[in-house]
């Protein structure tokens, strides 16, 4: 029997119009969907304000056997969400799978913290009981991107339920059914209880409200540094938490000792993998003077060998852009690097939404596609002398999320690594990696640090409480 049936989101009477679900790679409508308005995100927030607390009151095992049968169901669903996410994100069917078996290690490694010890026993200089228990924030606010929808929702989502709070998601419009929708129907057939996960997609004016509302005292937020400010700002005005985990130009470094012929693959997975549409994206190659011209030469040879095309229908290596407003940012980016004196050694074109990748040489400070941030399949490759310019280089720019070192000496390659300020570290590995079990976040314009995963979900989720109990009534000297 299907898990997702249209009507179920056709027959929400939402305030925000109706909205259609294009495939990037043919233009075809997927679905229709209503967006919420202001005022539907109010209503959603106290509705899940309302159900929390008999949610937090349930017995460790009730929460955690409700996110162990949504990881089942993401297999136990598999083909058909798999479909969503292709077309609807523009994946191919390997990033599907991926997402896919990320979402259910993210909802069995959730319900493991249900039944965390919460509290620590604590010395006191009175005769009395003192300990600090975690408690649920209450209601979660959650604004997830297009570009890994399921992973970018269920990390934050599936904690938030498993440690007794409720949840509010604002999924990107574009990803609306595997970003939003999709986690709704798996968690209403695992048995979470009605209004403990209210799906709002909507667009920046819902996300306003969101972050806005008195009823929900966290937000989790993914997407763009602009928007991210944003946020945290408007999150402090009001002394609300505010996980930000924002946007990259991530540096893969490749030492003179590296293995040319095992790091090409690397190199190109992390410039190309999902169309360079990841926040974690290798944005900048920097290779040692002595490799460069190969590195460039055969980086280029492996870019052109890839397939691009409608990932639903042909087997393909890149799908397409996920709208017309981000290829031409792509475009943009390419032709201004080009214009100030970068050389196109493969790529910089596109059919529709099917951009080439693309490898940029001769790049330098002045060359935007080196420095910015590109969210497309764009790898500028750049030369070092040593390894002090090499770390110089890296930790050049505003961003600090994610860093990739190749080198057969591991112990130097840490030892640079010491030296680059990252959220993130990868010692023979491109740059974009995700496990549930691990923290994950960026650090200065790439987010507020480590906020998900692992042990970082009990302190962006729970609040501490002290507590002091005592036998008598505290005798005071007035």
């Amino acid at each position: 029997m299907p898990l997702l049936d249209p009507k179920t989101w056709q027959s929400r009477t939402l305030a925000g119009g109706e909205y259609a679900v294009t495939e990037p790679a043919t233009g075809e409508t997927l679905a229709t969907v209503t967006l919420a308005a202001a005022e539907d995100v109010a209503t959603a927030a106290r509705d899940a304000r309302d159900a929390q607390a008999e949610w937090a009151k349930a017995p460790h095992f009730v929460r955690a056997a409700v996110l162990r049968r949504a990881g089942d169901l993401f297999a136990t669903h598999a083909d058909e969400l798999r479909e969503w996410i292709v077309r609807e994100s523009g994946s191919i069917p390997g990033k599907a799978d991926f997402e896919l078996h990320v979402a259910a290690q993210e909802c069995y490694e959730a319900a493991a913290l249900a039944s965390r010890p919460s509290g620590q026993i604590l010395p006191s200089e009175a005769p009395r009981l003192s300990y600090t228990r975690r408690v649920p924030v209450g209601v979660v606010g959650v604004i997830s991107p297009f570009n890994a929808p399921l992973i970018l929702s269920i990390r934050s989502v599936a904690p938030a339920l498993a440690l007794g709070n409720a949840v509010v998601l604002k999924p990107d419009p574009r990803t609306a059914v595997c970003g939003g929708l999709a986690l709704a129907a798996v968690f209403a057939e695992a048995g979470l209880p009605e209004g403990l996960l209210h799906v709002v997609p909507g667009g920046p004016e819902a996300g306003q409200a969101l972050v806005a509302d008195p009823n929900v005292p966290v937000i989790s937020f993914t997407g763009s540094t602009a928007a991210g400010r944003a946020v945290g700002e408007a999150a402090g005005r009001l002394l609300k938490r505010a996980h930000l985990e924002l946007g990259g130009n991530s540096a893969l470094i490749v030492l003179e000792d590296a293995d040319i012929d095992a790091v090409i693959s690397t190199a190109a997975w992390g410039s190309f993998f999902h169309q360079g549409q990841i926040c974690m994206t290798t944005g900048r190659h920097l290779v040692h003077a002595s490799l460069y011209e190969e590195y460039v030469e055969r980086l280029a040879a492996k870019a052109d060998s890839l397939a691009v095309g409608d990932p639903h229908r042909a087997q393909v290596h890149l799908g397409p852009i996920i709208d017309s407003a981000q290829l031409a940012k792509i475009q943009g980016l390419v032709e201004s690097s080009t214009a100030r004196g970068a050389k196109l050694a493969a790529g910089g074109t596109h059919e529709r939404l099917f951009y080439r990748p693309t490898v940029l040489a001769g790049v330098d400070d002045a060359t935007p596609a080196y420095a910015e941030e590109v969210f497309g399949p764009v790898a500028p490759v750049r030369s070092f002398a040593d390894a002090d310019e090499a770390a110089a280089l890296a930790a050049a720019g505003p961003y600090g999320l994610s860093l990739g070192i190749v080198t057969r000496d591991t112990a130097r390659g840490l030892d640079l690594a010491e030296r680059i300020p990252t959220g993130i570290v990868h010692i023979n590995d491109q740059t974009v990696n995700d496990e549930a079990v691990a923290p994950f976040g960026g650090i200065a314009a790439s987010g507020t640090g480590a906020r998900f995963g692992g042990e970082a979900n009990l302190e962006a989720f729970t609040d501490v409480r002290w507590t002091t109990v005592r036998g008598d009534v505290a005798p005071y000297p007035f």
